[in-house]
């Protein structure tokens, strides 16, 4: 546990040192929720509370796609990180606290979302409620963080930028969180329970309001965490086979 804190401490410290990494990760959960959002939907008490639980999946989408997949890639292209994988500890506290320190990152690119909700919109939830959302991002985040390693681990820096922003807005329009539950486009409700980010959402708006989730969605999303945990276990062990072997 030492380690594992001691190694979220060092990936924290090394994000936070670049600032406009941070602020991208907030920046636009934040801008798709003043543009889309507020206008839109701000005056509905109802309307408002699914839009702001989308968002804050969209934030949780942006910030694990993009954390893992173009920050793991980039830590490959520097000499620390062949040497932290030579430890003797093995690669269990590091890779724990890279999500530990992901984790926190999540939340924090989700509080502009949150603020702005509680500020400029009708969104209303209970404090159980307000809990089982917190709760829910951390749930949430999981297949999007095995997709980020998943693409870290697999690709260099250069072709890990362009996939994981191909990757992130058909997920993210795809699953729709950019619209009502029962308003989205005809084809995107024919894709969405299959994506999962529509099964992240409907996760998000049973914690926060009385929507009952589609078991469709949410098979698909146990599906895509057993798919990507072994996609991104093989793509770790195929990168450590070809540095050490």
């Amino acid at each position: 546990m030492r380690l594992t804190l001691l190694h979220a401490r060092y990936q924290l410290l090394e994000i936070l040192r670049v600032p406009i990494a941070v602020v991208g990760s907030m920046f636009f959960p934040a801008a798709a929720m003043l543009f889309f959002v507020v206008p839109f939907a701000g005056d509905d008490p109802v309307g408002a509370t699914y839009a702001t639980a989308a968002m804050v999946t969209f934030a949780v989408l942006s910030a694990n796609v993009f954390q893992y997949g173009i920050g793991v890639a980039e830590d490959r292209d520097q000499p620390w990180n062949p040497y932290t994988r030579t430890l003797p500890a093995g690669p269990g506290p590091r890779l724990a606290g890279r999500i530990l320190a992901g984790l926190a990152l999540t939340y924090l690119a989700m509080l502009p979302v949150v603020v702005i909700a509680a500020v400029a919109t009708a969104a209303r939830v209970s404090a159980a409620q307000f809990l089982l959302g917190a709760l829910g991002v951390a749930v949430v985040s999981v297949p999007f963080t095995l997709l980020g390693l998943a693409i870290g681990y697999s690709l260099p820096s250069k072709a890990a930028i362009v996939v994981a922003q191909v990757i992130f807005f058909p997920l993210a329009f795809g699953g729709g969180l950019l619209s009502a539950p029962d308003d989205a486009p005809g084809f995107v409700k024919v894709i969405a329970p299959y994506l999962p980010s529509r099964g992240a959402v409907e996760l998000m708006w049973t914690a926060v309001t009385d929507w009952r989730p589609d078991p469709v969605a949410l098979g698909m999303l146990g599906g895509w965490i057993v798919a990507l945990a072994g996609l991104a276990g093989w793509a770790y062990r195929r990168d450590e086979g070809r540095r050490f072997t």
